[in-house]
């Protein structure tokens, strides 16, 4: 009879060192190939350590989480640093294109970044938004109303797309539309603060 030795915290000298950038990109690949976030066990099982060994690196489930969706989301389109007027809205359709690929890209994103209660992964995106949008000049009211109706939005676009079935119609190219009469409203909107 043989006993399966358990294998407990970090990795054995023979395997390469455990680091919190492999569990990163370990928990992307599962994600994407699973279409949830793995839980801990899963990671670590994939990763050939005891789940105890995840713990080093991330202090809790909500840590790695947070860590997760932070690393997916900073992979979206990062916008031209001096946008000008006449680019923004070439800008603004790039970087919710990037964000909806990533979103139908790891199935399973857009429920965890709206259970989250972290606001780390929003900022991400609000940032880069504010970015786009500077040209405009908008009041920060008026900034805050952009973001909150352009990221419901493309919520519901992701949703939609993710529960499309097989054959439909419904693209990344249906974007364009909606998101022009979004942006000549913003343009009236600053416009009239001018």
């Amino acid at each position: 009879m043989t006993v399966k030795t358990k294998k407990r915290g970090r990795p054995t000298a023979d395997k390469p060192a455990l680091s919190m950038e492999k569990i990163l990109e370990q928990a992307k690949m599962l994600m994407q190939r699973e279409g949830k976030i793995p839980s801990i066990r899963r990671l670590a099982s994939s990763l050939e350590v005891d789940a105890m060994a995840i713990y080093y690196y991330f202090t809790n489930k909500a840590e790695l989480l947070e860590s997760i969706t932070v690393s997916l989301v900073e992979d979206i389109y990062e916008p031209y640093t001096q946008i000008q007027r006449s680019s923004w809205r070439l800008e603004l359709q790039r970087l919710c294109e990037s964000y909806l690929g990533l979103l139908q890209q790891y199935p399973g994103l857009l429920e965890t970044l709206l259970s989250m209660e972290s606001l780390g992964p929003a900022q991400i995106f609000t940032q880069r938004f504010e970015q786009v949008i500077s040209p405009l000049a908008l009041s920060q009211q008026d900034k805050d109303n952009a973001i909150s109706l352009l990221a419901d939005y493309l919520h519901g676009y992701a949703l939609a797309l993710n529960c499309q079935k097989a054959g439909a119609t419904l693209t990344l190219e249906h974007l364009k539309g909606p998101l022009e009469l979004y942006c000549t409203g913003l343009e009236v909107k600053s416009d009239e603060s001018d």
